[in-house]
């Protein structure tokens, strides 16, 4: 893919980026090196500061930046301002907390013969992020934000459809305050990818993406005994119960399948409900979905922009088409939309057998597919056998319900009577093909982090000989 801006609203090409030269490259990794020698040994106050000073320099600019957003990817302009204003809340969150997360573990001395012991949490150096278009500034942030608090050096790949977008994250830290070249752009194909991973100057690696990806990044970064973090692919389950507010939870569903024009990992995209209210829940959701307005993003109108790129949006196509070849109903929706651009309809789909290839695959589009069961069993036998396990939807007022959900659903989130989302209080990540390791919080932060044991001895004089034998045979 050509590293360029195009327009997903009209197709048109704006403005396109050379790659970096070998020699280019080879210096952004060096000057990150470099830059990380000095950066470590930055107080955490003076490193909340700096990212206090840049959640102050997006709330400036907010509007361009937005505008930038909906231009490079397509989001609609509502949703492009308020990511903008979660990210500003990232690092605001670590500046507030960052410094506390940071202080020494005290451990238990007298349990291991020591005067103290405690852990320290120590940056381990320069951290290549690999991130995806689909929350161009979100994604980035979810590293940036916690990687800078730790005392981390960042260099960003990102998506080349959004270039714009990443070469903006470079400058927000510089205008910020940050040392030079502790955190960069790198515009580079996924074909580079490899030669800075393996680079030893490189630390370790996040990668936000498909499942392909992150085999691939982990593949070489096990090669090189390195740390990755990895948010891959997810297929969201949605169960409705019987006991559920079904005028709310299809209120819900709508937003949670169709944000971001359905181009999200955490989207509910697998739809159970229990048969008792599935006649009830289906008209509503049909209804509100078929409401949704599709158009221009910077229309604040508009609910559904277009898809991102033109080979995604063909995807959904061929998604779609091949479920209602082999017996899908379709309820709303099922086609592109007759206009200049990438759109498709907001879709609803029944009929589901493990024939179609949406059965096992993440559509990366507005289409919803919709399951009657008969138990929370079968939800959650159906939810489970798919390969991803990201996030997961239940609505129900019981508390066994709740229970078993929480203790049998295979995902790294669970959320109840709300949308799977994500916030800087609460740990980001999935199990299975979904990805390993946690995003924001401090799991986040020591992700990229050693966790160095100290152990302090009395003074010399206090030791016999005795002691000094039983270390020596551990």
């Amino acid at each position: 893919m050509a590293i360029a801006t195009t327009n997903p609203t009209t197709g048109e090409t704006l403005k396109t980026y050379e790659p970096l030269s070998d020699d280019a490259l080879e210096q952004k990794i060096a000057r990150a090196a470099e830059a990380w020698t000095s950066y470590r040994l930055t107080t955490p106050a003076e490193r909340a500061g700096w990212l206090r000073a840049a959640a102050d320099v997006l709330d400036e600019d907010t509007g361009s930046v937005a505008e930038l957003m909906v231009t490079e990817m397509g989001k609609t302009l509502a949703s492009a301002e308020a990511e903008v204003g979660k990210c500003a809340k990232a690092l605001r969150w670590y500046a507030e907390h960052g410094p506390a997360l940071l202080e020494p573990e005290k451990k238990d001395a007298d349990a291991v013969g020591a005067v103290d012991a405690y852990v320290v949490h120590q940056p381990i150096g320069v951290v290549l992020a690999i991130m995806p278009w689909n929350f161009p500034l979100w994604q980035a942030m979810r590293f940036a934000a916690p990687a800078l608090m730790a005392g981390n050096v960042g260099l960003l790949k990102h998506a080349s459809n959004v270039p714009q977008t990443a070469l903006y994250m470079e400058e927000l830290f510089r205008k910020a305050g940050f040392p030079e070249d502790v955190f960069q752009t790198l515009l580079i194909g996924s074909s580079t990818i490899e030669r800075v991973l393996r680079d030893d100057r490189v630390a370790a690696a996040t990668l936000t993406g498909s499942a392909p990806a992150g085999q691939s990044v982990a593949s070489i970064a096990g090669d090189a005994l390195k740390k990755t973090v990895l948010e891959l692919g997810g297929s969201d389950p949605f169960i409705v119960m019987p006991s559920a507010d079904l005028e709310k939870a299809a209120e819900v569903a709508v937003t949670a399948r169709n944000q971001n024009n359905g181009q999200s990992c955490i989207a509910a995209k697998r739809f159970f409900v229990h048969r008792d209210v599935a006649e009830e829940f289906t008209r509503l959701f049909a209804e509100k979905i078929a409401a949704l307005t599709v158009g221009d993003p910077m229309d604040r109108e508009t609910k559904v922009g277009p898809l991102a790129t033109e080979s995604g949006r063909d995807d959904v196509e061929q998604y779609v088409q091949d479920a209602v070849a082999k017996g899908a109903q379709v309820l709303v929706g099922g086609k592109r939309v007759d206009r200049p651009g990438w759109f498709y309809e907001p879709t609803l789909l029944t009929g589901i057998t493990p024939e179609m290839d949406l059965y096992f695959e993440e559509v990366f589009g507005p289409v919803a597919a919709l399951w009657t069961v008969d138990s929370l069993d079968e939800a959650i036998e159906i939810a489970n056998s798919h390969p991803y396990g990201l996030g997961a939807n239940l609505w129900s007022e019981d508390e066994a319900e709740r229970a078993q959900f929480v203790r049998d659903v295979a995902s790294g989130m669970a959320f109840i009577n709300g949308m799977v989302t994500s916030y800087p209080e609460l740990p980001f990540g999935g199990v299975k093909q979904s990805g390993y390791g946690r995003e924001l919080t401090e799991l986040g932060m020591r992700e990229f982090m050693n966790a160095k044991t100290v152990w302090v001895g009395p003074p010399s004089s206090e030791q016999g000989e005795g002691d000094t034998a039983a270390a020596a045979s551990e």
